[in-house]
């Protein structure tokens, strides 16, 4: 018998995207609320009960109601993409290359919450200098990044590509986050190890996907002796093995003088750059994805084979 799948929100920007990635699969079977009654309680929560995973594409508020309907007898498996569990603890974070056991953890859980965009290249990149003791936990981590417009959802898609929208924004750039106190900031502090908070400065660019983010640091507040050449093993190390998470080979990092951010564009893989100056004083690592591909949906849809097929 086939595994059912509920999309929960599959009308919104993740889960069409999520969608989009399962329909032609024959190993599973997709159960839909059609899009009129998409607000029918009754019908969300039957087809949360009768599904075997429901992926919640929802607002926070709309992902804790999912979860209570639910309750604690139901036996029905859950991927939050949400920002509501993700320092729950209860929950297993769902970045699969974060440490060695966690694809094996996400695949027998039955709460997964899904990354945030900026989060997985953020925390792709701090993690592993941190967990191998080449960056100090209290490190003072700033971290820029530039995303797609998509990551908005579809208020900010609608501002962005529609020149009649009441609040359309013609910029080609903006910032913005500048309270510092980007929903994503306290999960990256608490996945990456951090014990100082981050200071993090998102923006977004007028192309509809794509991401890059940012971590540059100062060689000599690491610890030991540290070199460009030094970051770049550690993550190598971390990552070996590994078929989503890649990182580009420093030689080949040292050729490019240009960064895009939608090189990833329809790809559900994640590239680490580690940028600089042979004995020079800082590097700049940079993850490079799509926020609608590892940063969103493609992780659903590999967190979904984990908890359906487990760590193959």
């Amino acid at each position: 018998m086939k595994p059912k799948i509920f999309i929960d929100g599959e009308h919104g920007t993740t889960g069409l995207q999520i969608r989009s990635r399962l329909e032609a699969r024959e190993d599973i079977e997709i159960i839909s609320i059609p899009e009129a009654e998409r607000r029918n309680n009754d019908l969300r929560e039957q087809f949360l009960r009768e599904a075997d995973v429901a992926i919640l594409c929802l607002p926070d508020d709309g992902a804790r109601e999912a979860v209570a309907m639910l309750g604690v007898s139901s036996k029905t498996r859950i991927i939050d993409t949400s920002t509501a569990h993700r320092t729950d603890p209860d929950w297993i974070y769902g970045f699969a290359e974060s440490d060695p056991d966690r694809a094996e953890q996400i695949a027998s859980a039955r709460f997964v919450s899904n990354p945030g965009c900026y989060s997985t290249g953020a925390i792709g990149i701090l993690k592993p200098l941190i967990d191998r003791g080449l960056m100090p936990s209290d490190y003072p981590v700033t971290i820029n990044a530039v995303s797609g417009y998509t990551g908005g959802g579809k208020q900010l898609i609608a501002q962005m590509e529609d020149e009649s929208h009441p609040e359309y924004l013609g910029a080609p750039h903006f910032l913005y986050g500048l309270t510092l106190k980007h929903k994503h900031v306290p999960e990256i502090k608490m996945r990456s190890g951090l014990k100082r908070t981050p200071l993090f400065s998102p923006s977004v660019g007028r192309f509809a996907q794509g991401m890059a983010v940012q971590v540059p640091l100062y060689l000599d507040e690491m610890e030991g002796t540290c070199s460009m050449r030094d970051v770049h093993q550690t993550l190598v190390q971390h990552y070996a093995g590994q078929s989503v998470v890649h990182v580009v080979p420093l030689d080949d990092s040292m050729q490019i003088s240009r960064l895009d951010p939608t090189a990833l564009n329809g790809q559900d893989t994640m590239m680490i750059y580690v940028f600089g100056t042979e004995g020079g004083e800082h590097v700049n690592v940079v993850a490079v994805l799509d926020n609608l591909g590892k940063g969103a949906s493609g992780a659903a849809a590999q967190n979904l084979d984990l908890m359906l097929f487990g760590d193959q």
